[in-house]
């Protein structure tokens, strides 16, 4: 069997033997070999990162070795993917604390509760409750993204939307679950209009129907008994109504919410929607 050498001098290739025995440089190697790789496009979408090519890591030398390394721009692909599982898209950046408008006594007193719940979250509840257009979206949603900021999940469920089709599929077991189960785990959930439903001859909104309370109470007595998840509740019933329309639903939100239970009178001239 020819020798290496001797393949070399038959092809006319000089001096292989020196090049053989040169030392390698290691490091060098690995570099380049990050290079190669980092250099390659990946299939990431939503957000266009230059330094991994959209493949969510790169390659470096560390200690003489090649580590994989999470990109920098996958907490910011997490925090959009985030917003989208959430459901408020836009909303999460015209309503924010700093463009809550406060220029009335209880303004300021919701919007510093409101940044307080932030902070003091643990094992408790917010509810907000009373007179339509009084900015209780704008202020529960800006809750929500501080929490998102924190690197939270969150999720908005605008409850008659999402009753509605919860009541549809009852009796099909696999889709109830599948619908309801992220709105039971979530670890920030913002329930919108609450118990919201037509509004009957009186101009009042009439009673949820039981099937409304079915729902409710499946989804509030799972977070109740699960300390760590946050939850969030805007609506135009009192807590006192809540009690009325139903005592085990109201109760759960009740002892959550204690510290944070912030209630508006009907007074048409705080529906700033009307201005």
């Amino acid at each position: 069997m020819e020798t290496i050498e001797q393949i070399a001098r038959a092809l006319g290739i000089p001096g292989i033997l020196e090049l053989m025995s040169e030392p390698v440089d290691e490091t060098q190697y690995l570099r380049h070999k990050c290079d190669v790789y980092n250099a390659k496009s990946g299939r990431l979408a939503g957000l266009d990162c230059p330094i991994c090519k959209n493949k969510g890591n790169i390659l470096v030398v560390e200690g003489g070795e090649e580590r994989m390394r999470e990109c920098s721009c996958m907490e910011k692909r997490r925090s959009l993917a985030r917003i989208q599982a959430s459901g408020l898209g836009y909303m999460l950046e015209s309503c924010r604390f700093d463009t809550y408008r406060a220029d009335e006594s209880w303004q300021k007193m919701f919007l510093s509760k409101a940044k307080e719940f932030v902070l003091d979250h643990e094992g408790k509840w917010l509810y907000m409750g009373g007179q339509v257009g009084a900015g209780k979206t704008h202020l529960c949603t800006a809750i929500v993204g501080e929490f998102m900021r924190m690197g939270l999940g969150a999720r908005y469920m605008l409850w008659r939307d999402e009753a509605a089709k919860l009541k549809a599929v009852v009796n099909d077991d696999v889709e109830y679950n599948r619908l309801i189960r992220p709105l039971k785990t979530t670890p920030v959930l913002y329930i919108d209009d609450f118990f919201k439903t037509q509004r009957g001859e009186n101009g009042k909104p009439a009673f949820p129907t039981a099937g409304d309370v079915n729902v409710a109470f499946e989804i509030i007595n799972y977070r109740y008994n699960n300390l760590n998840l946050i939850t969030i509740i805007s609506g135009e019933w009192t807590i006192d109504e809540i009690l009325r329309i139903d005592e085990a639903v109201g109760s759960r939100i009740y002892q959550r919410t204690k510290e944070y239970c912030l209630q508006i009178a009907p007074d048409p001239r705080k529906n700033y929607r009307m201005r």
